[in-house]
């Protein structure tokens, strides 16, 4: 026998607690009653909120019942926010101007929800969701709370779930609710139409000072901030501010007797932030004395409940077992010409009504 004999030794002690890892184990599979959500939503409990918040998102149908009784308990608490949604492109400052934005709130004593919507892939149908890392600050804030959400393959969808998640956050006491949406696409048209104050971040010197007058966004602005107005940019902000307040003369009185305004801002020196703030409640004054404001949430309510049909209907279709097989067939006949698209839809729909 060898002399260079090694014996087994001891095994290396363990790095994680075995019953620890067990325990965290059981509490994740125990879920929450909705009654246990609600009081926790109402008593305003941040983890309640959030999970209810995740049921709602939910694609899951058996979620679907737990989410809507939750929500439906919440509703008496709801509709005691100021709700601002607030859009501009891809690196006008958004997430930075709504940190300066948020932290100037919670000074006040007010309670600040942000939803950001975040716009999900067409090809990986993924989202990053990494709008918590840009708001170093307020996400460390009390009376604060970030909630980034993919916006999915639908607008319908994302407008129905941030919808809902206003209603949670409200009962939960947040009297500021932000959503913040990329002005890219669709997404601001159905973020507009769930938002007391539609505020559009733009930067000057990019080129688009004269697209003020481009129709559609311009005209759901309630009022326009031009972001980054500090070191040599201050002038050109200044010079800005001017073509956008000219540019909104432009357009037809809107129906509240609002006119929109255009100011200057920096979201790092903080100059400007006070004075939107300012804004909004002028707002908010002005369109609850001509009782604009309590109308257009009844009529937001009421398109919330025809596109909360749209959605369903198109969900119902097309996880109908008999439609799933038809749809297959009818692809590949209208790829390869042997029918064409119309006929096909309609093939489908008379089936699914009969």
């Amino acid at each position: 026998m060898s002399a260079l004999h090694e014996k087994a030794g001891i095994s290396p002690p363990e790095m994680i607690s075995g019953k620890g890892v067990d325990k965290i184990h059981d509490s994740r599979k125990k879920q929450p009653t909705s009654k246990e959500l609600i009081e926790g939503i109402l008593n305003g409990n941040i983890t309640s909120l959030s999970r209810a918040i995740t049921l709602v998102e939910s694609t899951n149908v058996s979620h679907l019942e737990k989410a809507n009784e939750v929500v439906n308990a919440c509703l008496p608490h709801a509709n005691k926010s100021i709700r601002i949604g607030i859009t501009g492109v891809p690196g006008v400052g958004k997430s930075t101007f709504i940190e300066a934005f948020g932290k100037y709130l919670t000074g006040l004593g007010k309670k600040v929800a942000v939803l950001a919507v975040d716009p999900s892939s067409t090809i990986s149908h993924g989202s990053i969701l990494g709008d918590k890392t840009r708001m170093e600050e307020l996400v460390k804030d009390q009376n604060a709370y970030i909630r980034p959400s993919a916006s999915g393959e639908t607008l319908g969808g994302v407008a129905r779930k941030t919808r809902e998640t206003i209603t949670l956050c409200e009962a939960c006491g947040f009297d500021t609710i932000i959503i913040e949406t990329v002005g890219v696409g669709q997404s601001e048209t159905a973020v507009h139409s769930m938002v007391d104050f539609f505020l559009l971040l733009k930067i000057a010197g990019a080129g688009d000072e004269l697209q003020g007058i481009k129709r559609g966004i311009m005209e759901m602005a309630d009022a326009i901030v031009i972001n980054k107005a500090d070191g040599d940019n201050v002038r050109k902000s200044k010079l800005a501010k001017v073509e956008f307040g000219r540019a909104l003369h432009l357009f037809p009185a809107k129906k509240s007797g609002w006119i929109p305004t255009s100011s200057t801002c920096s979201s790092i020196t903080r100059e400007g932030i006070s004075e939107v703030w300012e804004t909004i409640n002028k707002y908010v004054g002005q369109t609850q004395s001509n009782n604009y404001f309590y109308n257009k949430r009844k009529d937001q309510n009421q398109y919330w409940m025809l596109e909360t049909i749209n959605e369903q209907l198109k969900t119902n279709f097309f996880n109908h077992p008999e439609i799933e097989k038809l749809l297959e067939v009818n692809k590949k006949a209208v790829q390869n010409d042997e029918i064409s698209p119309f006929a096909a839809a309609q093939l489908l729909l008379e089936k699914y009504f009969k």
